[in-house]
């Protein structure tokens, strides 16, 4: 463990927690850069042939604790229906632990590559957020929400990144919910199915604690800070310099795995 290592993954986690309430995405940065820490540093050489699977799994515990969080932020302002929330989460169990154990079965390089392109397709998506967030569909699909969310479950349990926008496409695209409702039930979505995941990854030995510790603490103080401050004019900016960030890692990870 060393002391510069912490401070940048605290930084990191910062970062992240901060883009999360900003505008979403936070573990495109997380991911890439624990490959990248995993493999230079030499306190976690023991890892280094498996960094795509460690980081993966060292993320969730951050993943883990900020929606502890904010599963609480929401009670407390009076949006919950756990009843819903809890029916919605269990379509995505199953397909969660089948998506975290093939994680274990691929290749460090080419789960590099997977999450290289998966940061390219997201940042698109974060660039047409608005459109996401404004398009609703004329009918309501529950059933083929309920459908979809095994899916879903199996995409955040074998790679996690980005499964934010998949469950705002569901929730407030095919199931036709307000975007508050979306978002209290996403929350809970992704901290229930979770547990398992990250259950998984540590009977692997897939888990770097210390890391997975430090970058939730940074996590939670980036989105207290992404939520009491209004960022008007540095948001664009902001939001720009970490898609460009984002793009680079994906371009390492694709091209120089």
């Amino acid at each position: 463990m060393s002391t510069i290592y912490i401070a940048i993954l605290f930084i990191l986690g910062i970062i992240a927690g901060f883009q999360n309430v900003m505008a979403g995405g936070g573990s495109l940065l997380t991911l890439p850069m624990m490959i990248f820490m995993i493999e230079g540093n030499p306190a976690c050489q023991a890892y280094a042939a498996n960094a795509g699977r460690v980081a993966n799994g060292t993320n969730r515990v951050a993943i883990l604790i900020q929606n502890i969080f904010a599963v609480a932020g929401f009670a407390h302002k009076g949006h919950s229906n756990f009843k819903v929330s809890l029916k919605l989460a269990a379509f995505t169990l199953p397909g969660a632990i089948l998506g975290a154990h093939f994680a274990g079965q691929i290749t460090n390089d080419l789960f590099k590559k997977i999450l290289g392109l998966v940061v390219i397709a997201v940042v698109i998506l974060i660039t047409q957020k608005k459109r996401l967030t404004q398009a609703t569909t004329a009918k309501t699909h529950p059933i083929l929400g309920y459908l979809a969310m095994f899916a879903v479950g199996f995409y955040g349990g074998f790679i996690q990144a980005g499964v934010g926008f998949l469950l705002i496409a569901v929730l407030h695209g095919l199931m036709s919910l307000d975007l508050i409702k979306t978002n209290m039930h996403k929350v809970f979505i992704i901290f229930l199915y979770t547990i398992p995941t990250l259950l998984v990854f540590v009977l692997r030995g897939d888990v770097i604690w210390w890391m997975g510790l430090v970058l939730a603490a940074g996590n939670a103080l980036g989105a207290w800070l992404g939520t009491h401050f209004a960022v008007k004019k540095g948001e664009k900016f902001i939001r720009i310099i970490l898609l460009l960030a984002m793009l680079a890692m994906a371009i390492k990870l694709i091209f120089f795995a």
